[in-house]
């Protein structure tokens, strides 16, 4: 029987005194000492309403329970759980500690919605050990790792390519009962200008393999045309990122600046009539890629005091419930 979270919330900080490991070496302040405010559960625990998870890349320097207790204070509904070099869970060490966090964040109160590896090939080592464990404990979707365009090829020759790995991992994914989503990123990886992630994607089966949008990395590569590349990927989409971004002058060149939520340049209300319109299941991930003391590289170890993280990520949590309300999402 899982535990109030209020009890669990209150065993956890107890039993660990204040946040060891990471900050302890920071000199900031202890778990039992931060304010985290009233959570927001307005839409939280709504029936039918859209699930909201942390990445928990942004909480490296916490401990399975410290990030559970984290995640659930501020009000996610679940955790976004790295399981990749230097991840919260190291993909060597999948089948000991995987079940250790989902345990943790579940008695939280919370779900491990997804996880977020480094596989782009299903011949990787620890891929197969990944993907059983993960779908035994019950979660039924993981975010690929990105793949880069050769130099040597040609597009049609690294579509081919990227068309064998994905499929190899919904095969891999089939054989377990969980399903790859691949993000697209802005840049040269494979899915930055979306029409070639949906080429790769359009033969090979939904139930098992699709994408993971990023609607900041979408508005980046396509200011006015990402509704297009969206509507193409919509049968593919289940989970979705969400993160802003502004466009900035540096040393006379134009350059990308991540900005909490609201204060850049994605059109979230465009955004979220679309998701609602084409009934895109989520749950939604936050990131927090803009400067906080190193927690937006996934640090383990912070250069400010948790405060400023916690109450980065309570405004953005807020932030974005308030648009899933007025998206009629919420």
């Amino acid at each position: 029987m899982k535990k109030s979270r209020r009890k669990f919330l209150r065993e956890s900080v107890a039993a660990t005194a204040g946040i060891t490991s990471g900050l302890a070496a920071t000199g900031a302040p202890a778990l039992s000492r931060v304010q985290f405010g009233a959570p927001d559960r307005a839409a939280a625990g709504e029936k039918g309403a859209a699930k909201v998870c942390i990445f928990s890349k942004h909480l490296h320097w916490l401990d399975y329970p410290q990030l559970a207790a984290t995640a659930a204070e501020l009000g996610f509904d679940g955790v976004d759980l790295t399981v990749r070099p230097d991840g919260h869970v190291l993909p060597e060490r999948v089948a000991a500690d995987l079940p250790k966090a989902v345990a943790a964040v579940r008695e939280a109160g919370l779900e491990v919605y997804m996880l977020t590896t480094a596989l782009s090939d299903a011949t990787q080592p620890h891929a197969e050990t990944v993907l059983k464990t993960a779908a035994g404990l019950g979660i039924r979707s993981y975010r690929t790792g990105w793949l880069d365009y050769r130099p040597d090829l040609d597009v049609p020759a690294n579509l081919e390519g990227f068309r064998r790995k994905l499929a190899g991992l919904a095969a891999l994914g089939k054989k377990y009962g969980i399903r790859g989503e691949y993000q697209n990123h802005a840049g040269t990886h494979l899915g930055a200008p979306l029409w070639d992630l949906w080429l790769v994607l359009k033969d090979l089966d939904p139930q098992w393999i699709g994408c993971q949008y990023d609607i900041r990395h979408a508005t980046v590569e396509g200011a006015n045309s990402w509704p297009l590349g969206l509507q193409l990927l919509r049968p593919y989409i289940r989970t979705l990122d969400v993160k802003d971004f502004r466009w900035t002058d540096k040393s006379g060149k134009s350059a990308v600046e991540n900005v909490p939520l609201g204060a850049g340049m994605v059109d979230f209300a465009k955004y979220l009539g679309l998701v609602k319109t084409y009934g895109l299941p989520g749950p939604f991930s936050l990131h927090l890629e803009y400067p906080l003391g190193g927690a937006e590289n996934g640090a383990k170890t912070l250069s400010i005091p948790p405060e400023g993280v916690i109450a980065a990520m309570r405004r953005d949590l807020r932030t974005l419930r308030g648009w899933l309300t007025e998206a009629g999402l919420g």
